[in-house]
């Protein structure tokens, strides 16, 4: 055999022992196509449509009357007033929160305390509307008590 021949067959034998430097595409290939079937799959079930006979309701007309609202303001010294006037004594604001309470329409109650008011007189205040059955009680002026240095 002729050196060349020899040469050609060695170095055959050495590429073919080598690592081919392609990518195997198949398995891409074949998960593309699995999701390219649940992609067909699916698609005409989120387009598909009920059609319901929904009853349609009268439009809400508005309040008649607004509601009434009592204002609870907490004072330091532990001052309440009622809408603006002193309450004397504790039991004087229970028997107007039961008042209040019993309404047929009961009135929105604000409770404002203001800056240097002791929270036990708010939280006796708080705890005698809720024992009077007011169920509209909301707590105002807060915003006066925000930190504006930061």
């Amino acid at each position: 055999m002729s050196p060349l021949k020899k040469a050609a067959r060695a170095r055959r034998q050495i590429t073919s022992a080598l690592p081919v430097p392609d990518i195997n595409t198949t398995p891409l290939i074949d998960v593309m196509l699995v999701l390219l079937v649940m992609l067909i799959i699916t698609i005409p079930v989120q387009l598909h449509s009920v059609k319901l006979n929904l009853p349609i309701a009268p439009p809400s007309a508005p309040p008649p009357v607004p509601p009434e609202v009592v204002r609870i303001d907490i004072a330091p010294g532990d001052v309440v007033l009622w809408n603006g006037e002193a309450v004397p004594d504790d039991a004087a604001l229970r028997q107007r929160m039961t008042a209040a309470g019993q309404q047929a329409v009961q009135p929105e109650v604000h409770v404002r305390p203001q800056p240097g008011a002791k929270y036990d007189r708010f939280a006796a205040v708080m705890t005698a509307a809720h024992q009077a059955g007011l169920g509209k009680l909301g707590v105002t002026g807060s915003e006066q008590f925000l930190d504006d240095s930061k």
